[in-house]
């Protein structure tokens, strides 16, 4: 798509999955607004950054000092090739939840018994208390309002990732504006609405699941069946404040791509195995098994 800078009158060619760019020659950021389709609206909302360029790299840095023992010793001491800011398309769902379930409850209770046991070669009865279970049937009917599910409208970013940056702060959404994201990398929604709706409604489903099981009376339960009606849907696009950072850790290895939460810090990333340091380990391990059969044999 082509665009004319409003302050020098450039022409510069957009990229269709970018809703921004910054003009060469005078780098004047500005906005695309393209007409809004069933699969890319516009935004509704969105968040924005609180942790800057600099904060973000220091994450990064703290996060791999504190990696597991058999991470790639080069990812302590790799340098960050890039840092970027994205605002990255998501949908914001929300609903109204209609639950029947069945479930077995458990009510606790304690009961003294008596036992027989064997003491210095004789035979001798005692008392202990025990805890036991009595299981109840239960059915009934549970409603309840699913907000702020969010869920991933990017290609480039899967549900995983955003959900392990999660959560944002959504007391802090504000209405789209284009000023919000001006001189920021700014996505376009890539993947589908139909494709989106089916992942925020397996998210819904699996809250109310965790909120049921949550709301089971008793000491414990089990056998619990549900069927929910997930109604009143909204569902509206919001743009995520997300540093996006390759970290080069070894000269033959592709970087490694780490998120960072641009609110709250939180960084996630697929830290690179030294299969060296697993073999290693492995055969300390094999060592000291075999060095310990050895000792306890000849002291028998």
């Amino acid at each position: 798509m082509n665009l004319r800078c409003q302050s020098c009158g450039a022409e510069l060619v957009v990229e269709a999955e970018l809703r921004t760019t910054v003009c060469p020659y005078c780098a004047a950021p500005s906005v695309v607004e393209r007409p809004p389709s069933v699969d890319s609206p516009a935004p509704t909302f969105a968040l924005g950054f609180s942790l800057t360029h600099q904060a973000a790299g220091e994450r990064v840095r703290a996060w791999a000092r504190s990696r597991h023992p058999w991470t790639h010793s080069g990812l302590k001491r790799a340098p960050l090739e890039i840092i970027r800011g994205v605002y990255v398309p998501a949908w914001l769902y929300s609903a109204r939840a209609e639950s029947e379930y069945t479930a077995s409850i458990g009510e606790d209770y304690k009961e003294t018994e008596t036992y027989t046991t064997t003491e210095n070669g004789k035979t001798v009865t005692k008392t202990r208390t025990v805890t036991k279970t009595e299981w109840r049937s239960l059915a009934g009917a549970h409603a309840e309002y699913v907000p702020d599910v969010l869920v991933t409208a990017s290609r480039g970013l899967p549900n995983v990732e955003l959900a392990a940056i999660e959560p944002f702060d959504l007391r802090a959404l504000a209405r789209y504006a284009p000023a919000l994201v001006a001189g920021w990398v700014s996505e376009e929604p890539s993947l589908s609405r139909e494709a989106c709706l089916t992942l925020a409604r397996e998210e819904a489903q699996a809250l109310v699941a965790r909120r049921l099981a949550a709301f089971m009376p008793g000491d414990s339960h089990r056998e619990l069946r549900f069927r929910t009606r997930l109604e009143a849907e909204s569902l509206d696009v919001c743009l995520v404040p997300v540093w996006v950072l390759a970290v080069r850790y070894a000269p033959q290895a592709p970087p490694l791509r780490v998120v960072v939460n641009g609110q709250t810090g939180v960084v996630h990333g697929k830290p690179p195995v030294s299969w060296v340091k697993v073999a290693l380990t492995v055969l300390a391990v094999l060592a000291l098994g075999v060095g310990a059969y050895f000792f306890l044999g000849g002291r028998s």
